[in-house]
C-alpha cells in the first residue's frame, strides 16, 4: 500500500451518498495486480477441476467429498488468505480475501458455503479476537485444514434477534472452566469440524459471550442428524447440542459480554463476502445458459437470436457485471481504510475490524443486491433451459435451489434492508455523514423555481452522471422528510425503512457500474467498453424504474396535502431523463456480445 493510498481522502461509509466519487477512486476488477490474476486463476483451475468436474456429487449429499474437497483446498492455501503469516496464513489483502471467495464459490453452494463458514466465521473471529494464545494454538491448523470450524450463535428461538440467546455458560466452583449448556441449530460444517465458536449467556448479562470450544463428544457435545434442504445438499448441517460441556476458562473469545459485538462484526464481513460468493455462481450460470442457447434450435434457429431469450441474457449479464463493480469497489475501500488505521498505528485485528464496521452499510447493500441477483439468474438460467432446466441432470436446477439460502443467511435480506437506513441515520446523528445539510438544501430547491436549460450532455455518462446526482436526492428527500415525521420511532415503519432501503441500494449499485466503465474507458477507449456503457445505462435505466415505484410508494404513504404534491412532483423531476435510451437496443448489444464469447466474460 502506497503512502499515498494511505493519505488520500477516503469516503467513509455511506458517504457516496452525499459526496462525489471520482472514477480513478475506485477500484475495478480490471485493477487487479499480477499475483491476484495467479491467485484467481489457480482458484478457478481447482474449482473446475474438484468441484465443476463432480457437480452431481454435491447434490447426491456426498458430505465426505465436500470434506474431503475442503482438505484439497487447504493443502493450496486457499483457506489461509485471510490469516496472517505469523498464524501459518498468507496475509493477503481484503480485496485478494474477496477474490478467492469470489472464484472458488460459483460451481457449488454446498462447498462454497462449508468454504465461507470455515474461512468467515469459524476462523476469522479467533484471528480478530483472540488472544494471542489462542490465535497460536488454534489459526495455523484452521488455516492450513488440519482443522475445520464452525459456529454456533442460531438456536431454535433466536434466529434474526441472535442476542436474544438461551444457552448458558456457568463459571465452575473452582473458577477454572465454565459449563455450557443449550441447543444450537444450522450449524454448517458441524458433522465434521474440529472447533466451535458458540455464544452463551453468562448469568443474567445483557449480552452473549464468545467461547472456543473444541469438538469432543465425550464433553457433553452431541448432534442431530444431517437437515433435509431444499438446498446446498452436501453442506454438513446439523443441530448442535451442549450439555454441561467443560470449557477452560482461557478460551473465552475476547470479553466477557462481547459476544454480540463479534457476531454483528462477523456479520459485517460475513455480508460482503457473500455478496462475492454470488459473483461466480451468477457468471457460470449466464455461461451455461449462453451455450445452450446457441445450441439449442427452435424454429429451425438458434433460440440465442430470439428477443425474448437476448433480454434474458443481457438482463443476467448487467446485473452480475454491475454485482462486480460494487463488490470490488466496497472491498478495496475497506482494505485502503485497514492499511491507513494499520499507518496510524492501530494493530492488525483492530484495524481490520474499524475498517469493516466502517463499510457496514455497503456490506448490507451488497449482500441484499447481490443475492437477490443470483436467485433471479438461476431462475432465468432454467427459463432459457426450458423443461431441461427443471430436471436435476443439468445444473440449472440446483443452482436455483443452492441460490435460494443466501437471501437468508448472514441475515435476511429483510434485515439486511432495515439495516442500511437505520445505521446511516446513526452515522448522520454521529456527525460521520452529513445528511441534514444535503436533505436542507433538497427541501430548499423542491420550493424554487427548476431550470430549463439543457445541460451538455457530450461527454461520456454525462446525462447517467446527472440522473444519478437527482437520484440521490430522491433519498434525502424522502429519508429527511421521514426522519423529521418520525424521528427516532422511523424504525417501527419497516415498510417504509424498506422502501428507502431500495433507493439506495439502487443508487450505490448504478453510481459502481457507471464509475467502472468511465475508469475503463478513458484507459482502454470508448470502442473496447461500448457492451459495458450499454450495460451502464442499461442498469441505471432499471434502477431509476425501482427509484420512481419505491419512492412513490413512501411519499403516499407517509405524506398529505401540499407536502404528498410537492415530494411527487420532486420526483418526477429528479427521475427525469433528457434523452430516454434505447433500452432494446442496449439489450441486443449486450447479449449479441455474451453470444459470440458463449459466456461471460467481463471479469
Amino acid at each position: 500500500m502506497s503512502t499515498e493510498a494511505i493519505k488520500k481522502d477516503i469516503l467513509r461509509g455511506g458517504q457516496f451518498l452525499v459526496k462525489e466519487t471520482k472514477c480513478e477512486d475506485i477500484f475495478t476488477l480490471e485493477d487487479l495486480s499480477e499475483e491476484q490474476k495467479m491467485m484467481r486463476d489457480s482458484t478457478k483451475e481447482f474449482v473446475d477441476r474438484e468441484l465443476w468436474a463432480h457437480w452431481e456429487r454435491f447434490e447426491k449429499k456426498d458430505y465426505a467429498y465436500t470434506e474431503e474437497c475442503m482438505r484439497k483446498a487447504g493443502e493450496l492455501g486457499l483457506l489461509s488468505v485471510a490469516v496472517p503469516e505469523s498464524y501459518g496464513g498468507m496475509g493477503m489483502g481484503f480485496v485478494s480475501t474477496m477474490l478467492v471467495c469470489d472464484y472458488i464459490s460459483g460451481a457449488t453452494g454446498s462447498f462454497s458455503t462449508a468454504f465461507g463458514a470455515h474461512t468467515g466465521i469459524g476462523t476469522m473471529p479467533i484471528t480478530l479476537y483472540g488472544t494471542e494464545e489462542q490465535k497460536q494454538k488454534y489459526v495455523p491448523k484452521l488455516a492450513s485444514g488440519e482443522w475445520f470450524g464452525a459456529y454456533c450463535l442460531t438456536e431454535p428461538g433466536a434466529g434474526s434477534d441472535a442476542n436474544s440467546g438461551k444457552t448458558k455458560a456457568v463459571l465452575s466452583e473452582d473458577g477454572k472452566h465454565y459449563n455450557i449448556t443449550g441447543q444450537k441449530m444450522w450449524i454448517s460444517n458441524a458433522g465434521f469440524c474440529n472447533l466451535f465458536i458458540v455464544f452463551a449467556r453468562i448469568e443474567n448479562d445483557k449480552n452473549i459471550t464468545g467461547f472456543i470450544v473444541e469438538n469432543d463428544p465425550s464433553n457433553g457435545i452431541s448432534m442431530g442428524e444431517e437437515e433435509k434442504k431444499l438446498g446446498i445438499h452436501s453442506s454438513s448441517t446439523r443441530q448442535v447440542f451442549f450439555n454441561d460441556t467443560k470449557v477452560p476458562v482461557e478460551n473465552m473469545l475476547s470479553t466477557r459480554g462481547n459476544g454480540f459485538k463479534i457476531a454483528m462484526n462477523a456479520l459485517n464481513v460475513g455480508r460482503i463476502k457473500l455478496a462475492a460468493a454470488c459473483l461466480e455462481a451468477q457468471r457460470r450460470v449466464i455461461g451455461e445458459a449462453t451455450k445452450y442457447a446457441n445450441e439449442r434450435i427452435q424454429f429451425k434457429t438458434p433460440i440465442i437470436n430470439f428477443g425474448a431469450i437476448k433480454a434474458k441474457i443481457a438482463n443476467m449479464a448487467t446485473n452480475c457485471y454491475a454485482d462486480e463493480s460494487a463488490c470490488y469497489r466496497a472491498a478495496k475501500n475497506i482494505e485502503d481504510r485497514i492499511a491507513m488505521r494499520e499507518a496510524d498505528g492501530n494493530s492488525h485485528q483492530e484495524a481490520e475490524l474499524k475498517g469493516v464496521e466502517e463499510y457496514a452499510i455497503e456490506c448490507s447493500i451488497l449482500k441484499v443486491a447481490v443475492s437477490e441477483d443470483v436467485q433471479s439468474t438461476s431462475d432465468e438460467g432454467i427459463q432459457i433451459f426450458g423443461g431441461m432446466g427443471f430436471s436435476a441432470d443439468t445444473p440449472m436446477e440446483s443452482a436455483w435451489r443452492d441460490a435460494r439460502i443466501s437471501r437468508i443467511y448472514e441475515g435476511t435480506n429483510e434485515i439486511n434492508r432495515m439495516l442500511v437506513v437505520g445505521m446511516l441515520v446513526k452515522k448522520a446523528m454521529k456527525g460521520h455523514v452529513d445528511l441534514l445539510g444535503p436533505a436542507t438544501k433538497v427541501g430548499e430547491e423542491l420550493m424554487g423555481i427548476p431550470s430549463f436549460e439543457t445541460p451538455d450532455f457530450s461527454e461520456l455518462f454525462a446525462e447517467e452522471k446527472d440522473v444519478l446526482a437527482r437520484l440521490k436526492k430522491v433519498f434525502l428527500m424522502v429519508a429527511g422528510a421521514a426522519v423529521q415525521k418520525y424521528g427516532p420511532d422511523l424504525e417501527n415503519h419497516q415498510q417504509l425503512m424498506l422502501s428507502a432501503s431500495d433507493i439506495l441500494i439502487e443508487i450505490y449499485m448504478a453510481e459502481s457500474t457507471i464509475l467502472r466503465t468511465e475508469k475503463n474507458a478513458k484507459r482502454f477507449g470508448e470502442d473496447a467498453q461500448a457492451t459495458q456503457i450499454a450495460m451502464s445505462k442499461l442498469y441505471l435505466y432499471t434502477a431509476v424504474d425501482t427509484i420512481i415505484q419505491k419512492g412513490k410508494e413512501a411519499i403516499v404513504s407517509f405524506a398529505e396535502g401540499d407536502e404528498q404534491r410537492m415530494m411527487l412532483m420532486g420526483l418526477k423531476r429528479f427521475t427525469k431523463y433528457t434523452n430516454l435510451p434505447n433500452v432494446v437496443a442496449l439489450r441486443t448489444q449486450i447479449a449479441d456480445q455474451v453470444a459470440a464469447a458463449n459466456g461471460y466474460t467481463f471479469d
